[in-house]
């Protein structure tokens, strides 16, 4: 009866092509491997999105090894995109097949932006209304940062056009992000005081393309901690500190308790990890970024401060932010707990000094000056914040007429975060946009908010009106076709014609001229991040508006795109 039925089949199935007979075979034998070992085979990282998808169709079996929410589509996203799995919980349900989908989406939509930036706004020193594109998009803005960021980390000094453009959309974007966190953070309850969230706040905003992360910065901090608990240990070792755990707040009261802690720190900080003030480069932006003053151990006043504090409240320490004229201080009670206390009842901490401690007299001689009362009491996140940002405007002010006045603008956006109606900053806000003759629009916004506040300010408001509206009419003529000939004197350096097909010297793509320049018409920033100087002609010579094979528009020197194309060149000389 078996046998009557194995006849049967065979005679119902017809029989495959000779040459497929192998391929069946061997397929046969991949499905009756064990799961894992399916998995492990699938997992390996030679197989692409679209091997896995024909394999999934094969049959029943591998369709179901292949499932969304399984580890072979987990690990094809991992090997895609391997910097988002920071943003996955291992306890959480995921459709990676989904995911893969949507990022990839993502992806796409991304490299079309940036392409288009390339064309809008290729004479833009900053766009004025090119971010709404990307304030509209659907799907995770993280995805979409992401591929901003595999842009920018192309191999070499390929697609620097994109690579340009991806960087300051992603600047933008990660920007109003930090700034809204910011914002959000500083609207809570006073007594709700993380100084160290605020400072990486800052520290995100000015460095926005650096990976830096609260939860990171308090890992390097928490390091610090476990090494001043094992010299504690030395000292005392049933100090009640050595029983907290990871994100206690409790305090010890006993002031001989307390001693024994800051000791530790103190061996810890300046003797064994080598901290110190920056005495040598004081006045450097570095001196303020958190995540700069741990990888170099050296800061100023207020950020040695901030790490000082940090550390001693994680070990019981109550010590308290003292915001001292010329120089950032710690403060430590000695008094009795719940006695009325003045000024001489605590002991000043120097961290920037290697937390020497200091008496209120040795706190006036340190800045040579007698001060009131009032300037020795404690201050909350939002007046820290205040000064920091203070000092980053104080030294974005310093930067030369060559720079693209970065620190300035991040600091200056900063200080309006917190104090929206500051009207000499508005003010210097809009000279500084009107001064780089970026974001009229913007500028306009400003000085109708600063002639509301202050209608006392209307001179100087009245006259950045009327030029920055000038500036508008200007920009309304220009957008008619220049005629540029190359037979004035003045483009006697101009080598090339419009409509010539190229091929670039030294990246080997092929173009065609669309426009020309005498010299570099972009600005300082531009020619910086493109590193423009390192020709042997610079800036200082004719640049090319080109379109290229692949659809995107560049803007090359002449020295670097002086080799005409061996195939039929068309001629349109202007």
């Amino acid at each position: 009866m078996a046998a009557a039925a194995v006849d049967s089949a065979m005679e119902v199935v017809p029989a495959l092509p000779e040459e497929a007979a192998p391929e069946i075979a061997g397929l046969s034998c991949l499905v009756n491997l064990p799961g894992e070992v399916l998995e492990y085979i699938l997992c390996c990282g030679s197989l692409t999105a679209a091997d896995i998808g024909r394999v999934s169709s094969t049959c029943r079996r591998l369709r179901e090894l292949c499932q969304s929410s399984g580890k072979v589509w987990k690990e094809q996203f991992r090997v895609r995109w391997p910097s988002l799995m920071k943003h996955y919980s291992p306890t959480d349900y995921v459709n990676w097949l989904e995911e893969y989908k949507v990022r990839q989406k993502a992806g796409l939509e991304a490299r079309k932006i940036v392409a288009s930036f390339s064309k809008r706004f290729f004479s833009e020193h900053v766009p004025c209304n090119g971010f709404s594109d990307i304030e509209n998009l659907e799907g995770p803005e993280i995805f979409f940062e992401d591929e901003l960021v595999c842009i920018l980390n192309m191999e070499g000094r390929k697609a620097l056009t994109w690579k340009y453009y991806a960087k300051k959309i992603l600047y933008y974007l990660r920007q109003q992000k930090i700034l809204n966190n910011l914002k959000a953070f500083l609207q809570q309850p006073d007594d709700y005081e993380s100084y160290l969230e605020g400072a990486v706040y800052i520290d995100q905003y000015c460095n926005p393309l650096s990976d830096i992360s609260l939860k990171d910065i308090q890992a390097q901090i928490d390091s610090i901690v476990e090494l001043v608990c094992k010299t504690l240990r030395g000292i005392n070792s049933r100090h009640p500190s050595l029983a907290f755990k990871a994100g206690e707040s409790s305090m010890i009261m006993e002031i001989e308790l307390q001693s024994q802690v800051l000791d530790a720190m103190n061996y810890v900080l300046y003797d064994q990890l080598k901290f110190k003030g920056n005495r040598m480069d004081y006045y450097n932006a570095l001196n303020l970024y958190m995540h700069q003053v741990l990888i170099r151990r050296t800061g100023i006043p207020i950020s040695m401060s901030l790490l000082y504090l940090t550390i001693a409240r994680q070990l019981g320490v109550p010590l308290e932010p003292v915001n001292f004229p010329s120089h950032f201080l710690l403060r430590w009670c000695q008094g009795a707990e719940g006695a009325t206390l003045d000024i001489f009842d605590y002991i000043y901490i120097d961290a920037f000094g290697k937390g020497k401690q200091l008496t209120v007299k040795e706190c006036e001689y340190l800045i040579g000056q007698h001060v009131t009362a009032a300037l020795y009491g404690v201050v909350n996140v939002k007046k820290v914040l205040q000064r920091m940002v203070g000092n980053l405007l104080s030294l974005g002010k310093r930067e030369g007429i060559d720079q693209s006045y970065q620190l300035l603008r991040d600091s200056l956006d900063l200080y309006l975060a917190m104090y929206p109606d500051q009207v000499q900053l508005l003010l210097l806000q809009a000279r500084l946009y009107f001064h780089l003759g970026i974001w009229p629009e913007k500028v306009l916004d400003i000085l109708q908010h600063i002639q509301t506040l202050d209608p006392g300010q209307h001179g100087a408001v009245g006259y950045l009106v009327q030029h920055t509206l000038e500036h508008i009419e200007r920009k309304k003529e220009e957008v008619g076709v220049e005629v540029k000939l190359r037979s004035d004197e003045k483009h006697r350096d101009v080598c090339y014609s419009i409509g010539l097909i190229m091929k670039h010297k030294r990246y080997g793509y092929n173009c065609v001229i669309y426009g020309w320049d005498p010299t570099c018409m972009m600005g300082h920033e531009w020619i910086r991040n493109m590193n423009v100087h390192s020709l042997p002609h610079g800036h200082h010579q004719p640049f090319y508006n080109v379109l290229v094979e692949d659809g995107s528009c560049r803007y090359a020197a002449q020295e670097t795109e002086r080799i005409p194309w061996n195939g039929s060149i068309k001629r349109n000389v202007c």
